[in-house]
């Protein structure tokens, strides 16, 4: 632009008048140097620009115009690493206070609903940070920037809230401890780490949770929520002039802290010997973990780690998988890197069965680990790793809301270009160097599965001291930024606009929406529908498990070729099936699309069903079954479902026992599999919806060739769920040493998605649980009362069929039980008798009306939601219709098509918890 003009006074004064009227360019705000006053550049990677405030502030943006959503997140670089003794989860429960309001805006969770917001706030050990992803819109946006400003220096954190809020996160604790997996996690951090802070969990010790002094939190936020302390990110679509100016607005004003942050001088001593700690609870799944002290995120040697952890830990080609699971000893195995701002662990895990040998597979298990440095790696193996790194980076650059989070965690870890630079280290990655990392760490001594053991001569592994990131990043400059796509209008009329459809010869039934993306991704779903009532009759199991193996191998390629060609064509790929269908989900790139669609096919077409990978999914399947039959959760849904299924037990409908699930999973045969999907599978009755970067009458032609000849072995009918009557109940079931408990409650509704009250009662629902934390329900049972940290609301309402349901549910502490209940059902007494305000109507459409064009903003959704409207006949109109019926609803209308559909008396309750030590 600048080089194109001569007079380079006329280009400043254009320049300046167009910051005052409009707001500039980022490319013309670089250019020239106009920035707020106040605000300088750093750097800028790929499309992130970094700035910086005087008071310290450091700002990324990372603007996508294709994107019609908006995120602000912002972090603050302290977690629970930096809490002192008696205080372990204060980083957390700060972070629960944040939402809790502040003297301009004293009810958050409502303002984000109003703004359909998605937002969420997370704690990990090196950082915190809240985000809020948003239609895109300036007033958004400026109420975004505002609001992390102000409750960064201006939040209550005051104690009748922490007094509310305490007991919600002690909740959230004992959610945890129903879940052997986040036990194991925390007795390994316990056994492996002596001195640092990373052996503690991030949610604290139960009685730090409840004896938290006020004044400590305050302190601990005084000294960390400052502009020194904290990297603001704004991502999606926004005009970057316009967000600077946002910036210098709200956090210019807030003054540099004259304090100093404290020093950290802790560093985890070398480990003199392996570890192990045997833990011992009730359940019926047996799990393993192992962990091995590595270097921080930000060494060199952590490129070559994760290429380690690939090679051991892939499914199904790694090490682990070939040595436990296809040898029966597991049934599931994995491994992942822990590794942040200071060193960390590289983990690995092993799931098995409750009758298999923890032993054996133990055994099986550090022999494999230990034993890799000595057995040089593959170059397959090397190459597998640095592709499936590759897809997963790119599919994470072209979507905007997760990128921020991992930029998030980079800048936890030194530096949010760290991000990129592990990216290109990983290609780098030789054998030599993961053999020299494997040599390093993966040795007994430096091990915890978490037992002493004396030795003679030990063995230990000395960890690098993290390294000088500013030295490491001096020259980086990254790859060029991705290609943006087209400013796409999320609105129902331009997606209908947008949208192509067609019937081919064949049956098979299309919804093509053409359009430019960031990356040029592309979303699409097949759906095959088949059988009848009688047909299916006892054969839902095996109708599933044809459905998990098809992405097992082809006639072809085998389960490991065949994820190879999806990880080269940077394909994420999943097909699941039901009773009566099957629906394969893919997301790729403009240039692989069609070698994707012909994958697909090819694993719905022709499935080979090797054995081995049919016995293993029995196994997994089972373990699964297995770990849900004393899980509070579990048991309460299943429950629940049974008792209002209205099916026999040979019916695909019936909802079975977990006993009853255990039984049929044994009974189905390879034989059985294979015949079914003979008999059953075709495409004379399907559905594909594609959406993204693509050409459509090539992904027409693509399809006909693929699918067109592809006929059903039989016709087709529907398995209809018309309403039927239910007698209500209240249930309690026990779950003998689970620390959380589960409600749910619920009844049946005569409801269809086209009836005249569906629009009121939808909004109804929002009202009453739905929305962040806003809702009556949340409002009552976790803001005020303090007894959940998980509670809501659900309305269901079918488009074919008129069995509609009313569900809510909470997770809760078992001696809050009765109270629980009873305010569940207060708060919907309530609403039948009193309804809603004016406000509430008001700002309960607004929020939900908005939280509706964010889903149609994501390219998944509205690919799911064109193949769903194939198969009833709909367009998108029929959504325009709606948010204008919902639009015109007033408080009246809601309390009227309450009255006409809710009955309490007919409300079905189900407890499940250890409810053995409360009083009769």
């Amino acid at each position: 632009m600048i080089e194109r003009i001569n007079n380079k006074r006329l280009v400043c004064l254009a320049l300046l008048a167009a910051w005052v009227a409009l707001g500039l360019s980022i490319s013309a705000v670089q250019a020239q140097g106009v920035l707020p006053k106040g605000l300088t550049q750093v750097s800028s990677v790929e499309g992130v620009t970094e700035y910086r405030l005087g008071n310290g502030l450091r700002v990324l943006l990372f603007p996508d115009e294709s994107k019609q959503t908006t995120t602000v997140n912002i972090t603050y670089l302290v977690g629970s690493r930096r809490e002192n003794y008696g205080e372990t989860g204060m980083a957390h429960l700060l972070e629960h206070l944040m939402f809790k309001g502040t003297p301009k805006h004293p009810n958050i969770p409502q303002e984000l609903s109003q703004r359909g917001a998605r937002p969420n706030g997370t704690t990990s050990e090196d950082r915190t940070n809240y985000f809020e992803t948003f239609p895109a819109s300036e007033d958004n946006l400026d109420w975004a920037v505002g609001l992390e400003a102000d409750r960064m220096v201006n939040s209550f954190i005051a104690r009748k809230d922490l007094d509310s809020e305490m007991t919600v996160v002690r909740n959230e604790f004992e959610a945890g401890e129903n879940r052997p997996f986040s036990v194991l996690m925390k007795r390994l951090d316990g056994a492996a780490f002596d001195w640092h802070n990373y052996g503690k969990d991030t949610i604290g010790n139960r009685s730090d949770i409840e004896n938290v002094d006020i004044s400590h939190l305050q302190n601990f936020y005084r000294l960390y929520y400052q502009p020194d302390n904290a990297v603001l990110l704004v991502a999606g679509h926004f005009d970057p002039a316009k967000a600077l100016a946002l910036v210098a607005k709200y956090f210019a004003p807030i003054a540099k802290p004259k304090r100093l942050l404290p020093a950290e001088y802790t560093v985890e001593p070398t480990q003199d010997g392996d570890r192990l700690v045997n833990v011992h609870r009730v359940g019926d799944q047996k799990l393993l973990l192992a962990g091995y002290h590595v270097p921080s995120a930000q060494h060199a040697d952590n490129a070559a780690l994760r290429v380690v952890a690939s090679a051991l830990g892939d499914t199904p080609n790694g090490r682990l998988y070939k040595a436990l699971v296809q040898s029966g000893k597991a049934t599931d195995v994995g491994a992942f890197s822990t590794s942040g701002y200071d060193p960390g662990l590289l983990r690995f895990y092993a799931a098995l069965r409750k009758d298999d040998s923890i032993d054996a597979a133990r055994e099986a298990m550090l022999q494999v680990i230990e034993s890799f440095a000595e057995q040089a790696p593959s170059a397959q193996e090397i190459n597998r790793a640095k592709i499936q790194y590759a897809k997963d980076f790119d599919l994470l650059f072209a979507n905007p809301e997760q990128l921020a989070l991992a930029l998030s965690n980079a800048i936890a870890q030194g530096d949010w270009r760290l991000l990129f630079l592990q990216r290109d280290s990983v290609k780098q990655v030789s054998a030599a160097d993961v053999q020299r990392v494997a040599r390093a760490y993966l040795k007994a001594d430096n091990r915890s599965v978490v037992q002493f053991v004396p030795a003679d001569k030990p063995d230990r592994a000395e960890i690098p001291p993290r390294p000088d990131v500013a030295a490491m990043l001096k020259d980086f400059k990254g790859d060029a930024a991705l290609a943006a796509g087209e400013v796409f209008d999320p609105a129902p009329e331009n997606i209908e606009k947008r949208t192509v459809r067609a019937t081919l010869p064949g049956g098979l039934k299309l919804a093509l929406l053409s359009k430019k993306t960031r990356g040029a991704t592309v979303h699409a779903m097949l759906t095959l529908h088949f059988g009848d009532p009688q047909s299916l009759q006892n054969k839902a199991t095996t109708a599933m498990l044809v459905g998990s193996m098809l992405s097992r191998g082809t006639k072809r390629l085998s389960r490991q070729q065949l994820e190879d060609e999806f990880d080269r064509l940077k394909a994420r790929v999943m097909i699941t099936a039901g009773p009566d269908m099957a629906t394969a989900n893919l997301q790729t790139t403009r240039e692989n699309l069609a070698e994707t669609l012909q994958l697909v096919v090819e694993s719905l077409r022709q499935p080979s069903f090797p054995i081995a990978e049919f016995e293993q999914l029995q196994r997994e399947m089972q373990a699964e079954i297995e770990g849900q039959m004393r899980e509070p959760q579990g048991l309460a849904v299943n429950a629940f479902r049974r008792h209002f299924n209205a099916y026999p037990k040979e019916d695909p409908r019936y909802v079975a026992t977990f006993e009853e699930q255990l039984a049929q999973l044994r009974a189905v045969t390879l034989d059985d599999v294979k015949r079914f999907h003979s008999d059953f599978y075709g495409a004379s009755n399907a559905e594909l919806a594609v959406v993204g970067d693509f050409d459509d009458r090539v992904a027409t032609q693509r399809a006909g060739e693929l699918l067109g000849d592809w006929k059903s072995p039989r016709e087709f009918e529907r398995l209809a769920r018309p309403y039927h009557e239910t007698a209500s109940v209240d249930q309690t079931m026990e779950t003998p040493d689970k620390a959380n408990a589960f409600f749910i409650a619920g009844e049946p509704l005569k409801l269809r998605d086209d009836d005249p009250d569906y629009p009121a009662l939808t909004l109804a629902n929002y009202i009453l649980g739905g929305g962040f934390l806003n809702s009556r329900l949340a409002t009552r049972i976790r803001q005020k009362d303090g007894l959940s940290y998980t509670v809501g609301l659900q309305l269901t309402a079918p488009s074919l069929d008129d069995s509609g349901s009313l569900s809510g549910y909470a997770i809760y502490a078992p001696q809050n039980r009765d109270k629980l209940q009873a305010a569940f059902k207060e708060e919907l007494a309530r609403a039948l008798k009193e309804g809603f305000t004016n406000d509430e109507v008001a700002a309960a459409k607004n929020g939900f009306l908005q939280s509706r064009k964010l889903a149609r903003a994501q390219d998944g959704s509205v690919t799911a939601a064109l193949a769903s409207n194939l198969f009833i006949d709909r367009t998108f109109l029929w959504a325009a219709d709606f948010d204008k019926q919902v639009a015109g609803l007033s408080p009246q209308a809601l309390l009227d098509a309450m009255r006409r559909h809710i009955d309490l008396a007919k409300l079905s309750v189900v407890k499940t918890g250890d409810f053995t030590r409360l009083k009769p």
